[in-house]
């Protein structure tokens, strides 16, 4: 197995959103705002090259929305998915597997696009299989007011309707290994219903793609939890149970949103959990 980090482009969401209710000046000595309230978020995926597959875990916002649509996230940088898995030396052709940790639309958004010629959406990655599980989509399939602007049916039915989508042969209990791919599967349900994290063995390190779960390093005190998240308390617990079996069994928390930190570890303080150690990719297994 080999796995691959991929950058699928950088945005800004509102701060006070992704912290709820822990004050501007707590949360902005790790993750600072701009003169508009907005910090930096990331979009960073992972890419899995296993046997006879390649499986890419999330695909960022995309490209195909209006310029309205993306003037909210003040996307900035150069990098792509597209670009970003070229770059790695594979195509989208290539890809055997998307595997969808939730389909809000900073993380589904480019599983599709744009067909200017036949004006139409369809599928990024053409031979693909795209994962997602049968309770989460009837979740995002019909949404609650509060977490409808972030499942969007331009990004969710061109993936059934191409006869694409599947879903993982898994029981959602707290750890589930799943037999299609070759991970574990975390479900957690605070963020929103049955958000998936892939927990991968790599070169004898446990591997977590953290998602919502833990969308930056900022993030890791408890009660720092997003706004948008449906269910804060639960998101609290889930926290806490998985944050202290991450600090101790050393996991390696791999960050999809924290632009300046790719793979932290935590560890317990007298404060309760905080962070241990930061990497990047290259110098944690390319050294």
């Amino acid at each position: 197995m080999k796995i691959y980090p991929v950058e699928a482009g950088y945005f800004k969401l509102d701060g006070g959103a992704m912290f709820g209710v822990v004050p501007k000046t707590l949360w902005q000595k790790t993750n600072p705002a701009d003169a508009n309230n907005l910090i930096d978020i990331a979009s960073r995926c992972l890419l899995i090259e296993s046997k006879n597959k390649l499986i890419l875990v999330d695909a960022g916002m995309g490209s195909k929305q209006s310029e309205k649509f993306y003037s909210y996230y003040k996307r900035w940088g150069d990098f792509s998915l597209k670009k970003s898995i070229e770059q790695l030396g594979f195509s989208t052709t290539d890809i055997t597997d998307v595997f969808l940790t939730h389909l809000h639309f900073d993380h589904v958004g480019g599983a599709t696009q744009r067909n200017l010629s036949k004006n139409s959406i369809e599928p990024t990655f053409k031979n693909a299989t795209y994962w997602s599980n049968k309770l989460h989509w009837q979740w995002a399939t019909a949404p609650n007011a509060r977490e409808k602007a972030s499942f969007l049916t331009e990004n969710l039915l061109p993936l059934q309707q191409s006869g694409q989508l599947d879903f993982l042969d898994v029981t959602p209990k707290n750890y589930s290994a799943s037999q299609q791919l070759p991970f574990s599967i975390c479900f957690v349900n605070g963020h929103t219903e049955k958000q998936m994290l892939p927990i991968l063995q790599y070169q004898g390190k446990t591997i977590v793609f953290m998602a919502d779960l833990l969308p930056t390093a900022g993030h890791i005190p408890l009660a720092y939890i997003m706004g948008y998240d449906t269910r804060p308390l639960l998101t609290l617990n889930e926290k806490s149970e998985f944050l202290d079996k991450a600090a101790a069994h050393e996991w390696y928390l791999f960050l999809e949103h924290d632009v300046d930190n790719e793979i932290i570890t935590v560890e317990h303080t007298e404060k309760g959990i905080r962070l241990k150690n930061t990497y990047t990719f290259n110098e944690l297994f390319n050294a």
